[in-house]
């Protein structure tokens, strides 16, 4: 399973999101589970994934299985629950 998070370096909304998606992975021990990918768009591949996964806002955070989208949040932080039951 993969959560990819698109943002900017300089977006105190996209740290805070890294660092939430990153607590829950270490409390639920979920690192051996869960690989995390910071996409920063102000960089060409950032921008060459968000244009991929239509990100239009930011934070954009979007779990993966697979390959497959399970669930994606636009433009807010996610809520710890239904992170929660998406991943255990």
């Amino acid at each position: 399973m993969q959560v990819k998070i698109f943002g900017k370096k300089d977006c105190a909304k996209c740290r805070t999101t890294k660092n939430k998606i990153e607590f829950f992975i270490s409390k639920w021990n979920l690192k051996e589970k869960l690989k995390i990918l910071f996409l920063d768009l102000d960089t060409v591949e950032g921008l060459a994934e968000g244009a991929l996964n239509d990100v239009l806002r930011i934070p954009t955070t979007i779990l993966e299985r697979d390959g497959n989208v399970l669930v994606r949040w636009d433009g807010e932080v996610p809520n710890s629950d239904e992170f929660k039951n998406y991943i255990i």
